[in-house]
């Protein structure tokens, strides 16, 4: 598969033929080789988008009519949905399971997406503001411009819908760069945007490293910057943006609290904490890899843990009962098991797993058993986001200890309560400093609803009406209705 620049509609050979190849982390074997952008290729990029924000075609396009595209995206994406599993699957390490929910979410988001821009109200008049006799005040939403979206490799495709869906219903225009490792759905998703109809110009997709993100973020006509990733990174961008006072939505890490409270059906606790740290070989960032267990029922909960964990099947990504597959890279795991090796420096109590898979079917690809620790909040891997199949384990008495033990921490991405009382679990919840809380649940998301997080997780909000509002830009429009200079008197403060 070889994977082009796409610009300004059209797919294109990078200027300065530089070509890298993405490999599948599961064997070693060649996925794609895709072409890396030069500096003038990101010119001609952010040039295009610009052009197209300014272009009638886009700029003047009905609410309907964008709805009508990204309804068209949706309905594409279930067209090529077999196509798309295989990639993600070879590029990203997905399971078939995970790639299949991933393709299908993607194309709900858009449909979704389709519903909130045919609804979406550019005009506002506020009736509380306007008064008869003296104003007609309103509230007018703009798309904000030129955006530069910068995605991470571990949700490719849901991360490239979530980023293009609000640039479609709000009327901006984007330059998504999606990540050197994992850059087939992007392309794909290219190819659906064109052949949907959408204009030249209003989504073009390049793939490159941190120098191509430099370049993208500190481009003049660059307008806001939407990025997924660590919070280092995030970090850096943010000190790059300040300079041009651009609007910035930032998802970082997360080191997140799942808490098992004394009266919780371990029948969905137990399998709802192994969910919630090893779902896609732990690497996402809401993962629940801080788990605390109330003292009352550590001893069962762990006992039913340490049997539940041996029925989760690592395998290679093509075998549909493996419940994760290899993490993206040998760089991560190197770095996974450098935290592993750390914690056990430390006197972490190794409960299971802790090793690198290599025998027989594995032994190509970046394979990690399921890992499980006991620690205190003095472990480093309490505090640090490791972003593999690795979850700390730490006893708490009272509900208030879980509370201070859960918000010790710089992250505030998500967190979880399982418990049998709703009105205990929700007052628990209410105290979590994280963007997202489950209550008896892990993971899930609904894209009514935002995601984001508190502290260095992040800045501002994905999805829900939150999301959608960040690639606007909100204009007071004063009307007067007061029409008779008589009754003007405030002019007269200069006469």
């Amino acid at each position: 598969m070889e994977i082009k620049l796409f610009i300004n509609g059209q797919f294109k050979d990078s200027s300065d033929k530089i070509i890298k190849t993405s490999f599948d982390p599961s064997n070693g074997a060649e996925v794609a080789k895709y072409h890396v952008p030069s500096v003038k290729d990101i010119e001609e990029a952010v040039q295009a988008a610009n052009n197209a924000f300014y272009n009638p075609e886009w700029k003047n396009m009905s609410q309907d009519a964008r709805a009508d595209l990204l309804l068209k995206i949706s309905e594409k994406i279930k067209e090529r949905a077999k196509e798309i599993v295989d990639v993600e699957v070879r590029d990203s390490g997905s399971t078939l399971r995970k790639a299949k929910a991933d393709v299908h979410n993607t194309s709900a988001f858009f449909k979704v997406m389709s519903k909130v821009a045919r609804e979406l109200k550019l005009s506002v008049k506020d009736e509380a503001a306007s008064r008869a006799g003296f104003s007609i005040n309103s509230r007018e939403f703009a798309p904000i411009g030129v955006c530069a979206q910068i995605i991470p490799w571990n949700f490719p495709l849901v991360m490239a819908g979530w980023k293009i869906g609000p640039i479609l219903a709000t009327g901006c225009t984007t330059v998504l760069k999606s990540a050197e490792e994992t850059p087939a759905s992007a392309a794909i998703l290219a190819e659906i945007i064109r052949d949907a109809g959408v204009p030249a110009g209003v989504v073009n997709i390049i793939t490159g490293g941190a120098d191509v993100g430099r370049a993208l973020i500190s481009h003049p006509l660059v307008k806001k910057v939407a990025f997924t990733g660590s919070t280092q990174v995030g970090k850096e961008i943010l000190k790059n943006t300040a300079g041009g006072v651009l609007n910035a939505t930032m998802e970082l890490g997360g080191k997140s609290a799942n808490i098992v409270l004394n009266d919780a059906d371990l029948s969905i606790a137990v399998d709802g904490a192994l969910y919630a740290f090893l779902y896609h070989s732990g690497q996402a960032c809401d993962s629940g890899t801080r788990l605390l267990v109330q003292e009352g029922i550590y001893p069962e909960f762990m006992e039913k843990f340490l049997s539940r964990i041996k029925d989760v099947k690592v395998a290679p990504t093509t075998d549909p009962n493996a419940g994760y597959g290899p993490v993206v890279s040998e760089k991560q795991m190197k770095t996974i098991l450098g935290f592993i090796e750390k914690t056990k420096a430390e006197d972490g109590k190794l409960l299971f797993g802790g090793n690198r898979k290599t025998d027989g079917e594995f032994a190509k690809g970046f394979f990690i058993e399921p890992t499980a620790f006991e620690i205190t909040p003095k472990h480093t891997i309490f505090q640090e986001e490791i972003f593999g199949p690795v979850v700390g384990i730490t006893k708490f008495k009272t509900e208030e200890e879980a509370v201070l033990l859960a918000n010790n921490s710089k992250y505030g991405l998500a967190g979880a309560v399982w418990s049998k009382d709703a009105d205990k679990a929700h007052k628990i919840a209410s105290q979590l400093e994280a963007g997202t809380v489950w209550i008896n649940e892990y993971h899930l998301l609904n894209p009514g609803m935002p995601f984001g997080g508190f502290k260095e997780s992040g800045i501002g909000r994905e999805m829900g009406s939150e999301g959608i509002m960040s690639y606007l830009e909100v204009r007071h429009v004063w009307e007067s209705d007061c029409n008779e200079r008589e009754k003007k008197v405030w002019l007269d403060a200069i006469f």
